[in-house]
Order: C-alpha cells, then sequence, then structure tokens
C-alpha cells in the first residue's frame, strides 16, 4: 500500500470521514550534484557573509523580507510561530460547484485520498454523492504550516484532493500584450477549424513520453555500465525570423493531414493485396533464395570447363586437323 502523507477527515455536513492523503505525481526528473571539473568532489555550500567572510550554521540565521534594495524586515520566530495556521486534521468542504466552472489555471498539485481506519462506508457514500451530482466540492485544509484551497473530485472511483492556486497568485491575461487590431477572414478561420478536427483523437497520455529525460537516463546508464560516450541526436534548429504566408501555411498543413489520412486508409487493402498475389506467385515460380543458389552454382560449373578463347592455340589448331 502506498504511503501516506497526512491523515485527518473530510467534514462533510455533520459528517466526517477519515482518510489518508497519498502522492499522485511522481518526480521523474534527473537530479544532478554540483561536483569538481574531475568529478571526485562533490561541492558544498556555506551560509558567510560576504562582508566579513564569517560562516553562519543554519540555527544561527533569522528571516528577513527585502522591503527596500539592502533592506529587511525581520521576522522573529516566535512571530511566526504565532501566525502560523492551526495545524488541524479536517478538510472542511466549504461548498459545491460545478468543475466546468473552475477554471484548470488554478489548479496546483493532485492526490489521491484513501479511506482510514473505520471510513470505508463514509468514503463509499462521498464517492457516489459526488457523482451522482456531478459536483466538485470546494475545500480548506492545513498541511505543511500552510493553509492550502482545494477541490474534491472523483476518478476511477477513488477521491482526489487537488490543491488550488488563489485568486491573487494567478495573473490576469490584461497584463499580456494581446493581438489588437488583427483580423482574420473567414476562409483562414474555416482552414484552421479543419485542421483542428483532422487532427483531433482521444487523448491517450501513454502515448506521450519525455523523449530528453529517457535520453539522459540511458546516458547515465551507459555511463555508469563503463561504455563509451554517446552523443545524443539532436534535431536540427528551426529556421526563424521567415515571414510565412499564413493562407498558404494552413493550406499546405491541411493538404499533409489529408494525405496522410489517406496513405493509412490505403494501407491496409494494399497490404492485403500484395500478401494474396505474393501467395500466388511464389506458387508458380521459385523463390529469390533459390534462384540466387542455382544462379551461384551455374556460374561455377561454366567457370570450371574451359573456354575456346582461353585455349592455347596449339590445341585449337590439332582440333581443326583432326576435322
Amino acid at each position: 500500500m502506498a504511503r501516506s502523507l497526512w491523515s485527518g477527515s473530510i467534514s462533510f455536513g455533520l459528517v466526517n470521514v477519515p482518510v489518508k492523503l497519498h502522492t499522485v505525481v511522481r518526480d521523474r526528473q534527473v537530479h544532478f550534484h554540483m561536483m569538481t571539473p574531475d568529478g571526485t568532489c562533490r561541492l558544498r555550500r556555506k551560509l558567510y557573509c560576504p562582508d566579513t567572510g564569517k560562516e553562519y550554521d543554519f540555527g544561527e540565521t533569522a528571516r528577513g523580507f527585502e522591503v527596500a534594495p539592502d533592506q529587511y524586515v525581520i521576522i522573529e520566530e516566535e512571530e511566526f510561530a504565532r501566525l502560523k495556521p492551526e495545524q488541524g486534521h479536517a478538510i472542511e468542504i466549504q461548498e459545491f460547484v460545478d468543475l466546468q466552472d473552475v477554471d484548470p489555471v488554478y489548479f496546483d498539485r493532485p492526490y489521491y485520498l484513501s479511506p482510514a481506519k473505520g471510513g470505508d462506508k463514509g468514503y463509499k457514500l462521498m464517492v457516489e454523492a459526488i457523482e451522482t451530482s456531478g459536483k466538485v466540492g470546494i475545500a480548506r485544509f492545513v498541511m505543511h504550516q500552510r493553509q492550502h484551497l482545494a477541490v474534491l473530485r472523483v476518478r476511477d472511483h477513488a477521491l482526489v484532493l487537488e490543491t488550488m492556486h488563489y485568486h491573487d497568485e494567478v495573473g490576469d491575461v490584461s497584463d499580456l500584450d494581446l493581438p489588437g487590431k488583427v483580423s482574420v477572414n473567414q476562409r483562414e478561420r474555416e482552414l484552421a477549424v479543419q485542421i483542428i478536427e483532422s487532427m483531433s483523437t482521444a487523448f491517450e497520455p501513454e502515448r506521450y513520453h519525455d523523449e530528453y529525460r529517457e535520453q539522459l537516463e540511458e546516458l547515465i546508464r551507459e555511463r555508469s555500465e563503463g561504455e563509451e560516450e554517446t552523443v545524443l541526436a539532436q534535431a536540427p534548429p528551426e529556421p526563424g525570423g521567415k515571414v510565412i504566408d499564413l493562407m498558404e501555411a494552413l493550406k499546405k498543413s491541411l493538404a499533409q493531414r489529408s494525405g496522410a489520412a489517406a496513405d493509412a486508409g490505403e494501407a491496409a487493402p494494399k497490404a492485403s493485396k500484395r500478401g494474396a498475389s505474393t501467395t500466388r506467385k511464389s506458387a508458380q515460380r521459385k523463390t529469390p533464395a533459390k534462384k540466387a543458389a542455382s544462379k551461384t552454382r551455374a556460374s561455377k560449373a561454366k567457370s570450371k570447363a574451359p573456354s575456346s578463347r582461353t585455349q592455347p592455340k596449339t590445341q585449337r589448331a590439332r582440333q581443326k586437323k583432326s576435322a
């Protein structure tokens, strides 16, 4: 069973469902340590004052917030302790909303919830109630000395608690320099929609891989096993700064998609026809391997027989006299 990170209960009206919290996302990134150039020593970082050069232990430090260049406000540990949220063990549901009303930009990190001891029936009730209603719960809870906002939903008959960003943590699109007075004609829009439709399919996450990470892991494996240095394949750089004709690019893209679909549709019938014709022809003629073998034997026999061109002149003369 997966190890739990946190335990508590879901507060749902007057109902409390004991649960345990588990990670969903695994960190698969490749992490490196800072080393000397020859790789013989791992480097360490020190806490020191650049003015005096004096080193400090972590326990001797204070936390300061920079309010201006080189000006800091120091907050004492006692003040942190007084202000930090009370360490509770409850996931308090504030309200229920439609999932489509929650912009995915607010989602942060998902966690699985499993029933704790004595919580099987309440857990099952919560799952079925959320599935039936089609709603998701907006909840608050405290973990790692921080108060989290989260959405409670169901995935594959299991409860998922996904932490969320607060509203003031999400940037507004008005901060972006978006296109202003740029017009798109109807034909361009129709072609773009056709390309989208031709590329539309069911999402299969297992089709996608972190190719850079996989190559990096393979390189590490080869080096650890003492294999020769490997050069990773690199894609050629894409040309930049070239002004393109949007309409022409849309037409070419749609033609490529249409051609790929047509090739895929014709591949299966042609393959079956080729298979049938190959079977009929193989019964009527020798295989390439047998023909090659017969040619080889014939050439060897021919090379052994003396040719009239290579016979000595005296031998050819005797043959003429006897004739």
